[in-house]
């Protein structure tokens, strides 16, 4: 977001620094570097502008073979790039044409990663302007490769690691991160990784490595991780709260942090702990539920009727399934005037052991015990379809191929159209494809997953999959957060994002069968979005950027971050 980024941070100039006598003349000998001896250990202190040989190796500020002529006699780099001048379009054009020779994602992947490591708005301008190709590339479903090999792949770190070294002073660590003014920060601790399971110490901008239980990961030469079990209890609970206060402590109350892919029992108790004194966001719990929220609202232009008058049935009761049914509850509250309690009945989850049921209250987590309803017990998920008529099937189990089709044949046997969303990710854990979904339910099915699938002909009809995927949420989301000055995130802005991307899908969409927008309007998709969440925050009092802007979209779009090439005097 450009104009809310301050690229020098608060460093100084070299301009700013009073000139004093020191040996040879020129600034002063702060760190007596000067006076030391040549066996002497100094510190590398460098107060200069970015030029020649070390502004082609800055990422933020390359442009490779983009610099003019007049940039280049002005910054020293004469000589040290070929003399042809390339524009960013055909940088982009010839730097598309050798990813596509690729026939691997993960080697698409590492591409990627790579001109990002040197060129960050040129690897931005490629996503942006093929973001629906390049989207499976640098996030779900092959992303989910790329962590599980990501001790072998990693070259140049990008981001912070603060380990159980660490405990004690991670305030010091946050401060060796080079840039002050941060308005969003995503961390994890790996423990839950898509539905991979447990990957330790991988890469998002800040990993919380406190060990792994993943015995390959501990057993691997390779592993860049603490080689331990993971600490639970105090020793992990203690090292998350000096961090939380860490980063209040350094960049302020109105940082925005993003937890994702910690484990239920962690996730859960994070948030629950710190929303009323952090402005905190879990994209697995909030994030997930609002990007389902929005397909089956979408949904309901199809499938008729109100929230009220379907019924719900989840594979998967831990954060994602959880958090996706209570936001559905909570906007069907909302539409009828109902106490949610009520709107809960229309919503069943199914676990490891059957389905949640009041028999089962006093063994079950806390967070399961609010979907335990009256019902007698069912063991497996076919039963449960069977007994309950759900119009509506949703799984976030992280396990592949458990929508059998069995299952879809009796969702379509009593549902004229069957909402069904295969949500888990990577595509080895989609609950069932694309194509079992259409064919298995005749072409019936209304269907969306989490990672993308192609488009499927059956019987001469062409069936365009839709995806559930956070992407289309996160960025509109915490973009509204940061832009309205929002000091804690409530559920009616998370309300509000859902609604905002369902009212993006055109009758045209429809009729393909999607029920969200493509991916190629993500950037007007997330200035909607943006735009929502921030108005509902004025709504109830929560923003502190005032004067409220009187264009709220115009707003959102004019703080988005333009990958176009600036121009150097």
């Amino acid at each position: 977001m450009e104009s809310t980024m301050n690229e020098l941070g608060n460093a100084a100039s070299v301009l700013d620094i009073d000139p004093k006598t020191a040996v040879g003349g020129g600034v002063e000998d702060v760190y007596g570097e000067d006076f030391a001896t040549e066996d002497q250990l100094i510190t590398p202190w460098t107060v200069s502008v970015a030029s020649g040989y070390s502004l082609l190796r800055d990422p933020r500020h390359n442009k490779g073979l983009a610099f003019t002529e007049k940039e280049r006699d002005a910054h020293y780099l004469s000589g040290l790039l070929p003399p042809v001048v390339l524009s960013q379009q055909l940088q982009e054009k010839k730097l598309m044409n050798s990813i596509r020779q690729y026939q691997l994602p993960i080697q698409k992947y590492m591409a990627m990663m790579e001109l990002e490591e040197r060129n960050e708005r040129l690897f931005y301008k490629l996503l942006i302007d093929n973001v629906e190709e390049l989207l499976p590339v640098v996030y779900t479903p092959t992303v989910g490769e790329a962590c599980q090999k990501y001790g072998s792949i990693f070259r140049r770190p990008q981001g912070l690691y603060i380990s159980l070294k660490e405990k004690g002073r991670v305030l010091d660590v946050l401060k060796n991160w080079p840039e002050r003014s941060i308005q969003v920060i995503v961390v994890t601790d790996g423990e839950r990784i898509l539905g991979l399971g447990d990957l330790g110490c991988q890469c998002l901008p800040i990993t919380i490595d406190v060990g792994t239980n993943n015995e390959k990961l501990l057993n691997d030469e390779f592993y860049i991780g603490l080689k331990q079990k993971r600490a639970t209890g105090q020793e992990y609970s203690e090292l998350l709260h000096e961090f939380m206060s860490a980063v209040k402590q350094c960049y302020g109350e109105k940082v925005l942090i993003q937890f994702e892919d910690f484990a239920n029992h962690n996730a859960f108790e994070l948030l629950a702990k710190y929303r009323t004194s952090h402005l905190v966001f879990n994209d697995d719990i909030q994030g997930t539920a609002s990007v389902v929220l929005s397909g089956v609202v979408s949904a309901l232009r199809v499938l008729g009727g109100s929230l009220a008058d379907h019924k719900f049935l989840f594979l998967g009761a831990g954060e994602a399934g959880t958090g996706i049914a209570e936001l559905i509850a909570l906007e069907m509250s909302k539409r009828t005037n109902t106490p949610l309690e009520e709107c809960r009945k229309r919503i069943y989850l199914v676990d490891s052991k059957g389905l949640i049921v009041k028999s089962r209250f006093e063994s079950l987590q806390h967070f399961k015990q609010p979907w335990a309803h009256d019902h007698e017990p069912v063991k497996t998920l076919l039963e449960a379809v069977n007994a309950l008529k759900p119009t509506v099937l949703i799984g976030a189990s992280g396990m592949g191929k458990t929508f059998t089709k069995e299952v879809v044949e009796a969702m379509s046997s009593f549902n004229e159209r069957p909402l069904i969303m295969a949500l888990s990710n990577p595509t080895s854990q989609a609950e069932c494809t694309a194509e079992e979904a259409y064919s298995w339910s005749k072409g019936k099915a209304i269907f969306a997953s989490g990672s993308p699938f192609d488009p499927v002909e059956y019987e001469g009809k062409v069936f365009v999959p839709g995806q559930g995927n956070n992407a289309y949420i996160f960025p509109g989301f915490g973009l509204g957060v940061v832009m309205s000055g929002a000091i804690r995130v409530h559920d009616d802005m998370l309300l509000a994002a859902s609604e905002a991307l369902a009212e993006q899908v055109t009758d045209a969409e429809y009729e393909k069968g999607l029920i969200y927008p493509p991916f190629s309007k993500i950037r007007k998709i997330s200035a909607e979005i943006a735009a929502k969440v921030a108005a509902k925050a004025y709504e109830l009092g929560l923003a502190s950027r005032l004067p409220r802007p009187a264009n709220l979209v115009k707003y959102a779009e004019s703080c988005m971050y333009s990958p176009v090439y600036r121009n150097y005097r």
